[in-house]
């Protein structure tokens, strides 16, 4: 943006909860099944036939609220909000619309520059998802069909204040409110496999104001990196128009990742919304509230205090072992089989995640397990190995069943620490390599790192680098 502009931005972020069943029947929630496949008359609306209220759903919705440090309401209550489409059998959805279930939550997230700001959550409400449509457009006639196993999964939709002012912070934003939920529990939020949505509601206003302008919402983005794209592509495009004297329209577009651009879908609308006698206000006592709130488990930031307090990290390096809930989970288990937590930290970081990002894995589905990547810490501790060949053994151990100590001894890993066999593999080098020699003499310091080098290369890489660096120096002084 220009200086004398500035976006205002805002997001409804739709995420589908972890239940076995959908918001209000028995039909199980697992959107991936054959087509058609997980219905019954009351998610298809058929007459004679009232919702049920899943108590799972509600239990998820409040974790998910708590991690977002919002209110939870005492009362709330469902609404239809009509629209005909054909993704909605009855021709209303049931969302809460008057009565959210939480208000009034908050997110930090660091920017760009390393600022700390305030992302403002107007509510969180409950809603049913609609059925998904799919479009064939083989043939002579495009055929439009309707599945209707994702009609009345159990979702959460999480209206932010209009506080975002550039794509960047948008996707910063998206990253932590995905952390938190995760660590709760209470979704997935991948918006890769769909059950995470996001809409981004995008307006411009000269800089300084406090005016609102008119939006336009952006819909159809399958990834964090797509709504950044998204957001600063129409930031940019309503600037144009400023600049060409053409109006802002209210109105709602699609972001196509191949052209990267959006364009417009329909016009902006909202259909009305009353409650719905069908299904039962919910009170939520303090008690229960109490309950619930007991399952949330300990939260990022709170997490990467005590890392740093309990464990001795930096805070950079207690941040990277809270980015999920398993890593965390993963370095304290670790650090609790009696490896350094620091060496830990350091090598889950850089050795550990993209070996098994490599592979397609994870900590909680590798054979890398916590003491047995202990073990091997403590080795490279002892001397027992160095850090070249620790590396070849944390893959092998992530290959195979077999013990670390059998891996080690079979694979001839263990380090050569004997100072007579060192002295004898440095007298052989220096001998053969009177050059670098006369030269580290002269003060070419980079001649050491060669003579090394020749060492390394002698014992295969077993030798203890710092105690052959030893003997190596003080034969050439």
């Amino acid at each position: 943006m220009s200086m004398d502009h500035e976006a205002v931005i805002g997001l409804e972020i739709h995420v589908q909860l972890n239940c076995e069943a959908k918001m209000f029947c028995r039909c199980p929630s697992r959107p991936g099944d054959e087509p058609n496949r997980n219905t019954c008359p009351i998610c298809l609306w058929l007459p004679g036939n009232l919702p049920r209220f899943n108590r799972e759903a509600l239990e998820q919705a409040i974790l998910a609220s708590l991690a977002l440090d919002c209110e939870i309401q005492k009362e709330s209550a469902f609404d239809q909000k009509v629209y005909y489409y054909p993704d909605l059998p009855k021709g209303y959805q049931l969302s809460q619309f008057h009565m959210p279930l939480a208000m009034n939550g908050h997110l930090n997230i660091t920017d760009a520059n390393g600022a700390r700001k305030t992302i403002r959550i107007r509510k969180v409400h409950m809603e049913e998802d609609v059925a998904r449509l799919v479009h064939e457009n083989e043939g002579r006639t495009p055929v439009s069909l309707v599945d209707f196993n994702r009609a009345g999964m159990p979702l959460v939709e999480i209206v932010t204040e209009p506080d975002l002012r550039n794509s960047g912070d948008a996707m910063e934003f998206l990253r932590c409110l995905i952390r938190q939920i995760r660590y709760s529990g209470s979704s997935e939020c991948s918006m890769e496999q769909g059950t995470m949505r996001v809409d981004a509601n995008v307006s411009i206003r000269p800089a300084g104001s406090d005016q609102f302008n008119t939006k336009v919402e952006i819909k159809n983005m399958n990834s964090i990196r797509s709504v950044g794209d998204a957001i600063a592509y129409e930031i940019e495009r309503q600037k144009e128009c400023l600049v060409d004297g053409e109006p802002i329209v209210l109105h709602t577009r699609l972001w196509d990742p191949e052209k990267r651009v959006t364009s417009p879908m329909r016009g902006k609308f909202e259909g009305p919304c009353v409650p719905d006698p069908s299904v039962p206000r919910i009170v939520i006592e303090s008690e229960y509230l109490d309950g619930v709130r007991t399952r949330l488990p300990e939260m990022p930031e709170q997490k990467a205090q005590r890392f740093v307090k309990q464990y001795g990290l930096t805070y950079e390096d207690a941040a990277t072992m809270c980015s999920e809930r398993s890593v965390s989970e993963y370095f304290e288990a670790v650090a609790n089989c009696g490896a350094s937590s620091r060496l830990a930290a350091q090598w889950i970081a850089a050795q550990v995640l993209p070996l098994l990002k490599e592979c397609d894995e994870t900590v909680s589905t590798s054979r890398l397990t916590p003491d047995r990547l202990a073990g091997l810490l403590k080795m490279l501790e002892r001397d027992e190995i160095n850090s070249s060949a620790a590396k070849e053994v944390l893959g092998k151990l992530r290959g195979s069943d077999a013990p670390l100590k059998e891996i080690v001894e079979s694979g001839g890993f263990r380090q050569l620490s004997e100072v007579d066999q060192l002295e004898a593999v440095v007298d052989r080098v220096l001998e053969e390599n009177p050059s670098a020699v006369e030269n580290f003499r002269k003060g070419a310091s980079k001649a050491l790192g060669f003579l090394m080098g020749q060492a390394m290369q002698a014992t295969r890489g077993k030798a203890n680098p710092r105690l052959l660096k030893e003997i190596m120096t003080r034969k050439l002084e």
